[in-house]
């Protein structure tokens, strides 16, 4: 048998502090004289929580407003879509940089003129724009937004 194989079963009970004097815990229960670490509920302190002085959140200035959760639609102008012809998606907007990625939300404003015939299928398209759209002869179909595909793992 070796040292760090022995098992040693412990045999002591949890202490029961302050219980009276006699009990070696008692009276004030190793929590010393007075003040707050010497008060019922000391451990559990709110966040932020700096001994009574003002609390950080409050010392600090704050920002108006808010920041949203939601990304904001990139925007493609009705007179930049005469160069295209045909159906017109996230993909090809993508491919000809009218767009950073074909895997964000697209909003089309009516700007200018539009003088080509073209079927639209992106998120978003003001009302102007959508009558221009319609007044040249296209058409604008509402779409999700495409997703990704998903990584195959070889096991």
């Amino acid at each position: 048998m070796k040292y760090n194989e022995l098992v040693v079963n412990k045999n002591t009970r949890p202490s029961r502090k302050g219980r009276g004097i006699s009990a070696g815990q008692g009276k004030t229960a190793g929590r010393g004289t007075k003040g707050q670490k010497a008060r019922t509920g000391h451990r559990k302190m709110p966040a932020g929580f700096m001994g009574g002085q003002r609390a950080i959140m409050q010392a600090i200035p704050k920002l108006k407003g808010f920041k949203t959760l939601h990304d904001k639609a990139e925007i493609v102008y009705t007179d930049t879509l005469n160069e295209l012809k045909g159906n017109i998606d996230n993909f090809v907007l993508a491919e000809k940089n009218f767009i950073s990625s074909p895997y964000v939300k697209v909003k089309i404003l009516s700007r200018g003129e539009l003088k080509s015939k073209i079927d639209i299928e992106t998120q978003f398209a003001s009302k102007t724009a959508i009558e221009a759209i319609k007044k040249a002869g296209g058409s604008f179909k509402k779409a999700a937004v495409p997703m990704r595909a998903k990584k195959v793992e070889d096991k």
